[in-house]
């Protein structure tokens, strides 16, 4: 059975995700959409870079139209956030997307986005699960060869940004910006609109690589190594990374070092709270995994704050009730009032490069600003993995309620996402278990990052304790 997870369907290419599987889901999001009540749907039809990706693309257009909807398909790859603003441009009644954006290159994924430009909720990912189940081998085979309509969407998308973004304080500042899309969709659109601000760029790994360079389209610290040589050997003001769908964003400060990304969405937060006209009382949606630094943020601001299961779409919908002004995750995950209901990459790095023109400091300087009027956070992270007697047994464990953990008193228990403690003084433990695979993500936070540490070395143990 084909299941969609937190953002659609992800496998392995060549094992569960083939061409016959990729008809099913396609075939089913048809006619899931169809009996949405449309009555003559258009799908925009996108990819990234991945192995195969155009094949699927031309089998997905011919699906789309045997099962009598028009499809418009994308001229190259596209990052997702510009899907889902192309959906909501054209008034689409939704879209699919062959991605499966962070993960490693044996994968591939087919995300689907409603007419809202957002990842499609849990009730539509259900019907199409079970319209999938339905379909035939028929369903399954190739579908006549049929044209579709092909759409340009880069510069509609770039102009958008510069909505955004204050280009003319860009070029003022004679910004210095190496630029890393690891070889995914966001080369020629990140570093183009750089340049065309004036901005002077150099670019690394620009050029289409399914296999990502043989290390990931992960923009993690590992995985910006090269870039963060660039920045130092070419005295670049900062470091901007997608990646391989340009969802997420990877930001290297003037040294070259990776700026944890809770500590990129405290910086927006605050840039962006800071805009807010008299009588604007929207607030900030985090996931229950997300830095309580963006908890301390909207407060300075008076600002409102959403907490959220790990997902984007939960997020998503918040932004389309025009509750947030701006809605973030952990993992890189971005997006602001009036902007597109689905993680941007690109506009975040963008955003935190006109911060660092408008006020000459390193992201280190505004970070260091920012702890003094906050106060400091130091957010971390580690996955376990489990064996099955090992995962059943946490299973169990995490519906306990603990009255003390690594020899502090637990205050309280958040059940949103998983089991988070909180242990006063802003330290806290989530404990997260992956619906896909035997691993635990283990989160925590503090005030000091030598007791983060030691927070996640306890939660360790207690993890892998049989």
């Amino acid at each position: 059975m084909i299941r969609f997870g937190t953002s659609g369907w992800r496998a392995v290419l060549g094992e569960e995700f083939t061409f016959p599987n990729a008809r099913r889901v396609v075939t089913a999001i048809a006619r899931v959409t169809k009996a949405s009540g449309n009555i003559s749907p258009d799908l925009v039809l996108a990819s990234d870079t991945r192995f195969l990706n155009e094949r699927f693309v031309d089998e997905a257009a011919r699906v789309f139209v045997r099962e009598g909807v028009r499809a418009l398909r994308a001229d190259r790859d596209v990052p997702t956030p510009v899907v889902a603003f192309t959906i909501r441009r054209l008034g689409a009644a939704g879209g699919v997307n062959f991605t499966a954006s962070h993960n490693p290159p044996e994968f591939n994924g087919i995300k689907f986005s409603t007419a809202d430009g957002a990842p499609a909720l849990p009730d539509v990912t259900a019907r199409i699960e079970a319209e999938i189940a339905k379909t035939t081998d028929a369903d399954a085979e190739p579908a006549p060869a049929a044209p579709a309509d092909t759409i340009e969407p880069r510069r509609p998308y770039l102009e958008r940004l510069a909505t955004f973004v204050d280009t003319a304080a860009l070029r003022e500042a004679n910004l210095r910006v190496a630029v890393d899309p690891r070889f995914g969709t966001s080369r020629g659109y990140l570093d183009v609109f750089l340049k065309d601000a004036g901005v002077d760029v150099t670019l690394i790994n620009g050029h289409r690589d399914p296999y990502f360079g043989g290390l990931s389209p992960q923009c993690d610290e590992k995985n910006l190594a090269a870039l963060a040589k660039v920045v130092v050997s070419e005295k670049r003001h900062l470091g901007l990374a997608t990646d391989g769908d340009a969802d997420r964003f990877g930001i290297l400060d003037a040294d070259g070092r990776y700026v944890d990304p809770n500590l990129c969405l405290m910086l927006l937060a605050d840039l962006l709270l800071g805009r807010r006209k008299g009588g604007d009382r929207r607030g900030v949606a985090r996931s229950v995994a997300t830095t309580h630094g963006l908890d301390a943020v909207a407060k300075v601001h008076g600002a409102e704050v959403f907490t959220t299961p790990v997902g984007f779409k939960y997020i998503g919908e918040l932004l389309l009730k025009d509750a947030i002004t701006i809605g973030g995750e952990e993992s890189a995950g971005f997006t602001m009032a009036g902007h597109v209901p689905e993680k941007d990459g690109l506009l975040a790095g963008l955003l935190l490069a006109e911060r660092v023109a408008t006020t000459g400091e390193t992201l280190a300087g505004l970070l260091a600003e920012l702890f003094r009027r906050v106060g400091p956070f130091h957010p971390k992270r580690l996955d376990a993995r489990l064996d099955s007697a090992l995962a059943a047994a946490l299973k169990k464990r995490l519906t306990e309620n603990p009255d003390t953990f690594a020899g502090l008193k637990v205050q309280s228990i958040d059940r949103t996402d998983g089991q988070k403690l909180e242990l006063g003084d802003g330290r806290w433990i989530l404990f997260r278990p992956s619906g896909t695979e035997p691993v635990v993500r283990i989160y925590a936070e503090s005030a000091d990052e030598k007791e983060t540490d030691r927070l996640l070395e306890a939660a360790k143990k207690y993890v892998l304790q049989s």
